[in-house]
């Protein structure tokens, strides 16, 4: 597995979104687990995760929660994973998804997500979502305390605006940012290259962005399609692929929840796409 940096720590150049694993009409638990187990064996060391991957309130903590059993009964050393995992998003009753960002209840979310996944310190933390009512310095600051009291060991955001990113490399060591980036969004361009420029890694979230659905991506669909099957490997991997290449600083997390999905996208790391091949993506 080829490997990529965040704030100085080598991870798999592809990580693992557990996502999936845990949201209505999710799989079994030994599905989910043999999913995990399939990525950490072939070289995954990257697993990204929330405190609100789950289905509800009573539900809170569910991916976690299997993440630290994976972890737990995998034949490998658990210490060489990073856990990436967020706080600041909440899913009340109703299912629905809402934000809290009150630095009160990002420490309270961080004690509980430190619980779930059976550490005392959390590899990477990531306030998930801004909150428009709290003032987003008071978001970070919290950040910046937790990682002051050894809670967390890496503090990253996820779904911030360049500004947003300025501002948070102003209060703490940033270590990453996580938006939403894929063949059919590509709106978190200017953040991507802000943090190559900067030496922070960007996880794009979503990244194969409905590859696989012509109607969702259009002409989009069209050109990574033509590209794969003139490769020999699915859509997927050229998705990934053409992520990569956008920077060394740039690690996708595809979401997965069954074993054979994953182990498709992590070739990813090893196919070597042409400049013409790029040219032909990124005008599409």
């Amino acid at each position: 597995m080829q490997t990529r940096t965040i704030a100085g720590h080598s991870v798999s150049a592809i990580g693992l979104g557990a996502m999936p694993m845990s949201l209505e009409n999710r799989p079994d638990e030994q599905q989910s687990l043999r999913t995990i187990h399939a990525a950490l064996d072939a070289g995954v060391t990257l697993i990204d995760t929330a405190d609100a991957y789950c289905t509800g309130a009573d539900d809170v903590g569910h991916n976690e929660r299997l993440i630290a059993k994976a972890l737990s009964t995998w034949s490998g050393d658990p210490n060489d994973i990073l856990v990436a995992t967020k706080g600041g998003h909440t899913r009340p009753d109703d299912g629905s998804w809402q934000v809290d960002g009150r630095p009160e209840y990002l420490k309270q979310a961080c004690e509980a997500s430190l619980k779930a996944l059976g550490t005392d310190a959390i590899g990477l933390y990531q306030f998930h979502r801004p909150d428009p009512d709290v003032a987003y310095a008071e978001s970070i600051g919290a950040l910046a305390e937790l990682q002051a009291a050894g809670k967390i060991r890496l503090a990253g955001v996820s779904n911030a605006s360049l500004e947003q990113v300025r501002e948070a490399m102003g209060i703490l060591p940033l270590a990453s940012v996580q938006n939403q980036y894929s063949p059919a969004f590509r709106d978190s361009e200017e953040e991507l290259l802000f943090c190559a420029e900067h030496g922070i890694a960007f996880l794009p979230w979503s990244p194969l962005g409905g590859i696989g659905s012509a109607g969702e991506l259009g002409d989009h669909h069209v050109a990574f399609d033509t590209v794969a099957e003139e490769r020999g490997v699915s859509p997927q991997q050229v998705a990934l692929a053409w992520e990569l290449a956008k920077a060394p600083e740039v690690i996708p997390i595809p979401g997965a929840s069954r074993p054979e999905t994953i182990i498709d996208s992590l070739q990813a790391a090893d196919l070597k796409l042409t400049p013409d091949d790029l040219a032909r993506l990124d005008e599409s």
